[in-house]
């Protein structure tokens, strides 16, 4: 029981990663979950009025059952399996993020004064960043972990160009506009 309640290091989930993308490459699929949303899209309908959710969601419906499943293994491993972890931060992050405001840092495991309060800035932080995550997932043709995981293994030139503009766009908001907005 405790190896399911650490965290598990690289070399146990790396190749954990692989064996799965393996075997989707194996049978003839790709791993993503931002697709799940034309899937949902399609199946309630949005088909009838837009070309792009005109397709066969039931092809997908496996991809639908990976989302529920991921949904539900993240509620077990939070709530009954976590111990209520906190992951190491450098101390230089944690004395950066509370000259930003944010004192829980080092303590909880994600910002309490972004999700622990429902403040008219934090939800519009938090909505503003949601559609823009949206807009470039679907912009991008797919999410971080399909193009990184899946694009990758694939050896597909459009994932590694989305991989490296999701990080000179993660560098770019950790470093310039992240200061600005805390």
């Amino acid at each position: 029981m405790e190896a399911l309640m650490g965290t598990w290091p690289w070399y146990v989930g790396g190749p954990l990663i692989a064996l799965i993308m393996l075997a989707l490459l194996w049978i003839g699929r790709s791993f993503g979950f931002s697709s799940n949303f034309r899937t949902i899209c399609s199946a309630v309908g949005a088909g009838k009025s837009c070309e792009f959710f005109r397709f066969d969601w039931k092809s997908q419906s496996w991809n639908l059952l990976f989302l529920v499943g991921a949904i539900i293994g993240g509620y077990i491993a939070a709530h009954y399996l976590s111990n209520n972890q906190i992951p190491p931060i450098n101390e230089d992050t944690i004395t950066e993020l509370k000259s930003m405001g944010f004192a829980s840092a080092g303590t909880a495991y994600s910002p309490t004064e972004l999700f622990g309060e429902y403040s008219l800035r934090n939800v519009i932080l938090l909505l503003v960043g949601g559609i823009l995550i949206g807009f470039g997932t679907r912009y991008a043709g797919g999410c971080t972990s399909g193009h990184a995981i899946s694009g990758l293994s694939n050896l597909q030139w459009p994932s590694l160009v989305a991989v490296i503009g999701f990080f000179i766009g993660g560098l770019l908001m950790v470093h310039v506009l992240f200061p600005l907005i805390f």
